[in-house]
């Protein structure tokens, strides 16, 4: 009989899959709403630090360092509950967003876009929900 306690399915034990690359997908929600905000990859130290903090960490395959959500723009993420999915190689965040918005473009969430269903041929998406809530210039800004 199978340990059920280590069954990754049905189990108990946190072990979560990263990817070859030793990544996580990290898909996070607002807390309070339910909306997509934004999907990102975790490493392990990265997991590791959220779940210890309480606060968001990821990690940037683009400049391939960890970093702490809100660092420079000041919009934290406060990690309200962490789901890991049923294979254990996804988690979800839902999180209170503090700040204006998730997105380094300057809104709320990083989907702001979609994709017409239905449509055949050439796809152009349409913005939805997309204003900007504060400048990405000012709060990025390089030092």
């Amino acid at each position: 009989m199978a340990d059920k306690l280590n069954d990754p399915e049905e189990g108990l034990a946190f072990t979560p899959k990263f990817d070859a690359n030793g990544l996580i997908v990290a898909v996070v929600t607002d807390a309070a709403s339910g909306d997509m905000l934004m999907v990102a990859h975790m490493n392990e130290e990265a997991l590791r630090k959220t779940i210890a903090s309480g606060e968001a960490w990821y990690y940037s395959r683009s400049r391939k360092a960890l970093w702490k959500k809100g660092e420079t723009s000041g919009h934290v993420q406060s990690v309200i509950e962490l789901r890991v999915d049923c294979d254990q190689d996804a988690v979800w965040l839902k999180v209170q967003q503090q700040g204006s918005g998730a997105c380094h473009t300057g809104r709320r969430s990083c989907f702001y876009r979609a994709v017409p269903i239905g449509t055949t041929g050439a796809i152009t998406l349409e913005f939805r929900d997309a204003e900007k809530r504060f400048d990405p210039e000012a709060v990025y800004r390089k030092a």
